[in-house]
């Protein structure tokens, strides 16, 4: 599942970041490739070593952890420590998939990647995130504070940047239900219970979806 979550960073949130990672230091972003990956990858990353590292980071957990649709879908145990990537022109990130368990220090296997948009879709000219999926190969290119979520194990990658700066947050969840096809089941399961909660609480009906949905996040979930 591919999905689009609008609107994840406050404004001020947005104009706070942009302000800090404007002025930050930023490293060769081959240094946190895996193997298979570190030959198609050509950008820049905050580096690690900067003070104000965490806070940003922190400040992107918040607002995910903050919006429903997020929880909703990515269903999260464990998220790994966000970064933050440039890109200026001629930069890019060829096919690839990411490495399946991450961590420096516990480790966690990646089930769900977001990327949250930083930059205008204006302020750039390419740097789409190209996803390939079961229905061909999907652009993602949004507004600044919304983010896009995808199974970790799709295959992608970011088109060269030939204007402007691409400037992004990324990361990667830890689900408590690892099959994404379950993990979509259960979204959409999600949605139809909250209406029926909303409109036609203690209906029959309402109460079989609502444990049908609790029964099933049971049944899948690992912690």
């Amino acid at each position: 599942m591919l999905l689009h979550i609008p609107d994840v960073l406050l404004p001020n949130e947005l104009e706070a970041m942009r302000r800090v990672l404007d002025q930050s230091a930023f490293v060769d972003g081959k240094l946190s490739a895996g193997r298979a990956a570190e030959r198609v990858k050509h950008n820049t990353e905050l580096d690690r070593e900067q003070p104000q590292r965490d806070a940003l980071a922190q400040i992107v957990v918040t607002a995910l952890y903050r919006s429903e649709t997020f929880r909703t879908a990515a269903l999260p145990l464990k998220l790994g420590t966000p970064i933050f990537a440039r890109y200026t022109p001629g930069m890019t990130y060829g096919w690839h998939v990411d490495d399946p368990v991450m961590g420096q220090g516990p480790h966690y296997r990646t089930d769900v990647s977001f990327t949250l948009f930083l930059s205008e879709p204006e302020e750039y000219d390419g740097g789409e995130l190209v996803v390939r999926t079961s229905f061909g190969e999907k652009q993602v290119k949004l507004k600044a504070g919304d983010a896009v979520i995808y199974p970790s194990g799709t295959l992608h990658q970011v088109a060269e940047v030939s204007r402007g700066v691409r400037l992004v947050s990324i990361g990667w969840i830890q689900s408590m239900v690892r099959d994404p096809a379950q993990r979509e089941i259960l979204f959409e399961l999600a949605g139809a219970r909250n209406k029926l909660l909303a409109d036609n609480a203690g209906a029959p009906e309402t109460d079989a979806v609502d444990h049908a949905y609790i029964n099933l996040v049971r049944m899948w979930s690992e912690v």
